[in-house]
């Protein structure tokens, strides 16, 4: 008997089995992160191997961030259009193909290249994650939901360093992208199998509905702030190995050891994100949107952190403060999505996701390249302390604009 035969049986209606897809999303999403996070584990690396500088590096991130920017919407709306069993698969062995030609790319027009195929098809990772949660978590359980399946990518983040550095070492640095590429392909296999949407779920969005997502108040109240907040974790996943070995002078190996921590504090901060807010439901009583915003105002808080690094006396006190931003980070990141599902019907979920995705990493791609403008001239004290402040800002915006708005449950 096939999976696909043997998943129609499967108990679709069980808490148990709820939670066995949040599982499996997050073994997905960890692949997503290992394929991305390999380059800039390497980075240090290639730049000697493949003779390219701070600025061009800067420039192959670009090229991921700008297409990951632009696809997400186009993700989205093709997980609407097509459901998320088969859009999910679909994009899963997109990118796993993206990833595997990591492996045969030189020079760093190549890797760009390269580099862009990769983000245009690991765009669809966070709305498609977020759809399924919609589909099958209602309320305040789905800030718990979306904080556990949000752990693979902090996880994927944190096994980057020791994987990528343990093939790299043993094999060559092609290695890692063909291993993880075989990864994805195996996932989407067993992604498109098990899955089914619960019973009665719309599939397809309208066909204006990005326009009546985009001229609503409550979607410029989670983007703009989801703008301000990405650049944190562009910074983490990009530069943060860079900035190890330039300031810091870490080597290869100490980066291996130890640039995995601020992803995995930054699980711990997804995790704790997901269950602020249905605990300050429970225990002040707070309506569903006051709760979010106090979540994202605990993480913004918890962003000055990051942004003192230049402070650090000494490189294990900079990455203590790191690790911080890393839990915070994903505190705000968690609850923004949140949002997303709170304020948006299931039917057009992952197209408003993509959206506010887009804009997220805008403020990412474009936070990437100040850094490899400035960088040279400031080194990272100042562009980091930016991001003690961006979270701020965020918070006031979505205070004043969320006023009056209800979740769609209850409109």
């Amino acid at each position: 008997m096939g999976l696909t035969r043997v998943a129609w049986r499967l108990p679709t209606t069980r808490a148990g089995w709820r939670w066995g897809l949040v599982a499996l999303v997050i073994l997905g999403t960890v692949i997503n992160y290992l394929s991305r996070n390999a380059l800039a584990v390497l980075a240090p690396e290639l730049q000697h191997l493949q003779h390219f500088t701070a600025k061009q590096y800067s420039y192959v991130v670009g090229a991921f961030q700008l297409a990951y920017t632009v696809m997400q919407p186009v993700c989205g709306r093709v997980i609407d259009a097509l459901g998320v069993r088969a859009g999910f698969a679909l994009f899963a062995v997109l990118w796993s193909i993206a990833g595997v030609m990591h492996a045969g790319v030189t020079g760093w027009p190549g890797l760009a290249a390269a580099r862009g195929l990769l983000g245009a098809s690991e765009a669809t990772a966070i709305p498609a994650g977020v759809k399924v949660v919609g589909e099958w978590f209602k309320g305040g359980e789905r800030s718990a939901a979306i904080g556990w399946f949000n752990v693979g990518t902090s996880l994927g983040a944190m096994l980057a360093p020791p994987l990528t550095v343990f093939l790299s070492l043993r094999y060559g640095w092609r290695s890692p992208f063909v291993v993880v590429g075989l990864m994805g392909f195996a996932w989407a296999i067993l992604w498109y199998a098990l899955y089914r949407s619960p019973p009665h779920v719309e599939r397809a969005a309208p066909p204006d509905a990005d326009a009546r997502i985009l001229t609503t108040r409550r979607f410029w109240a989670i983007a703009i702030p989801r703008f301000l907040a990405e650049p944190a974790w562009q910074t983490f996943n990009f530069w943060v190995p860079l900035y190890l070995a330039t300031e810091r002078g870490w080597n290869l190996q100490q980066i291996a050891l130890f640039a995995w921590a601020p992803f995995l504090a930054a699980d711990l901060g997804g995790v704790f994100g997901g269950y602020i807010s249905p605990l300050l439901i429970r225990l002040f009583g707070l309506d569903l949107i006051r709760a979010r915003l106090v979540g994202v105002s605990v993480g913004a808080v918890l962003m000055i952190a990051p942004g003192c690094v230049a402070l650090a006396g000494s490189e294990y006190l900079a990455l203590a403060l790191l690790c911080i931003g890393g839990f915070a980070h994903q505190v705000v990141s968690i609850t923004i999505n949140t949002l997303s599902a709170d304020l948006f019907p299931t039917r057009q979920l992952a197209t408003a996701n993509g959206w506010v995705g887009a804009a997220g990493w805008t403020g990412g791609l474009l936070f990437s390249l100040l850094i490899g403008q400035l960088v040279h001239t400031t080194g990272y004290g100042p562009l980091f302390a930016c991001l003690g402040v961006f979270d701020f800002i965020g918070v006031i915006v979505m205070v004043f604009m969320l006023r009056g708005i209800r979740p769609v449950e209850e409109a």
